[in-house]
């Protein structure tokens, strides 16, 4: 009876997984249509981004503590409203033309997304039986996918269709938005108690500092590891559009191009993560982690090096390798970690605030040097998260060997 009520609850857990990915990935079509309604630079423009790494780095431990005292429900409740006090923010600029209060909005949304995936993550790891961690958070993660997918087309069609100077698509898109997480937040409070079942798999907390998980090398090696990965997400689907535009690539308009982002960038992801949720099955997933990361490092290179068509789907396709790197960097952590789940789950999250000098880095290169030459920064971030997976599989070897020396 558990096990029913528990798998009920994963059901709307794995909804906000989708929800947050949706209203995220409307960023990377508005960073294309901000940086031509207010006349951005690069760098100007990346700030949309930017402000919600910053809220990753306010809200995350306040969001930890939040969590373990009024449990999973009542923050999930809070971080939608949040998100949807940040969508109805930006509506301020129908009366005030300031790209200040887009930004606003934007981090008010963005400490709303933290807060959730502060609390969904631990819960979707833990819903069932250890052994199945990485396949259920990976698994909930294929959904973050379908919902960045939706996002992107979503944003291309509302953001970018009425060219790139009308402001207004903008404030009805985010109106829409807000509209949509209510109708959430309402099914979320309806179906509150089997999340509380689901979130009965979530160990203990034994200790109420967070400073537990500074203490704990595992939590700090895992926590740079989310932020070198989304730091390189980020900077590749933010530039994208602008990357497949130019015309010594694919020379595309900015609506077709933030199609093609959403097809093949965040579609690859889609795809990732279930192919990658069926190899943990039978593959170990710092094992899994390891290929990912030298592949993406790889394409990475070859859109820097590259030109035309091979440059712009070598940049599409690292989306594909992306896929399993958050989920799986993330269980590995909480496995490893001596800290309590709400302390670790909270800084990894922290963590994400720290993946901001990635695309700012991005944005600068692009700049002063040139767009392609950007990819140098996740690049970069490949190469870190790659000594961690190798690490990862030389702690398990560890464990292994001590085990049959036992037996």
């Amino acid at each position: 009876m558990t096990k029913r009520i528990a798998g009920t609850g994963f059901a709307p857990v794995v909804s906000l997984f989708f929800a947050w990915g949706f209203l995220a990935a409307n960023n990377d079509p508005l960073v294309a249509a901000l940086r031509a309604i207010f006349r951005l630079s690069y760098t100007e423009a990346l700030l949309t981004q930017i402000v919600s790494f910053i809220a990753f780095g306010l809200v995350s431990l306040p969001a930890a503590r939040l969590l373990a005292r009024f449990g999973p429900a009542r923050t999930i409740i809070a971080a939608l409203c949040a998100m949807i006090a940040g969508c109805l923010i930006i509506q301020a600029t129908r009366l005030v033309h300031d790209y200040r209060l887009v930004l606003s909005g934007l981090f008010v949304a963005g400490g709303g997304i933290t807060t959730l995936q502060v609390a969904a993550n631990p819960i979707a790891a833990f819903a069932g039986p250890p052994e199945g961690s990485h396949f259920r958070l990976t698994l909930a993660q294929f959904f973050n996918s379908l919902g960045m997918i939706c996002g992107v087309y979503f944003g291309a069609r509302m953001i970018l269709r009425g060219g790139l100077d009308d402001l207004h698509s903008v404030q009805d898109a985010f109106l829409m938005l807000a509209g949509g997480m209510a109708l959430l937040a309402a099914g979320i409070w309806h179906f509150r108690r089997p999340i509380l079942s689901a979130a009965a798999g979530v160990p203990a907390s034994t200790e109420d500092s967070i400073s537990a998980a500074f203490r704990s090398r595992w939590a700090l090696t895992g926590a740079a590891a989310i932020a070198f990965y989304v730091g390189a997400e980020v900077t590749i689907g933010s530039l994208m559009i602008n990357f497949l535009a130019a015309p010594e690539r694919l020379g595309l308009s900015l609506a077709e191009a933030g199609y093609r982002l959403a097809a093949f960038y965040w579609g690859g992801a889609l795809a990732g993560r279930l192919l990658g949720a069926l190899l943990m099955i039978r593959v170990p997933a710092a094992r899994l982690l390891v290929g990912a990361a030298t592949v993406a490092a790889a394409l990475c290179a070859v859109a820097m090096g590259g030109s035309g068509p091979i440059a712009a789907y070598a940049a599409l396709s690292i989306g594909l390798f992306n896929a399993i790197m958050f989920p799986t960097i993330f269980a590995l952590t909480l496995e490893r970690s001596h800290a309590s789940v709400p302390s670790t789950s909270g800084l990894l999250c922290l963590g994400i605030a720290f993946g901001a000098p990635v695309p700012l880095l991005a944005a600068q290169i692009a700049d002063r040097i040139g767009i392609a030459f950007a990819f140098w920064a996740p690049f970069a971030a490949y190469l870190y998260i790659l000594l961690f997976a190798l690490l990862c599989v030389r702690q398990s070897s560890g464990v292994l060997s001590l085990a049959k020396r036992a037996a």
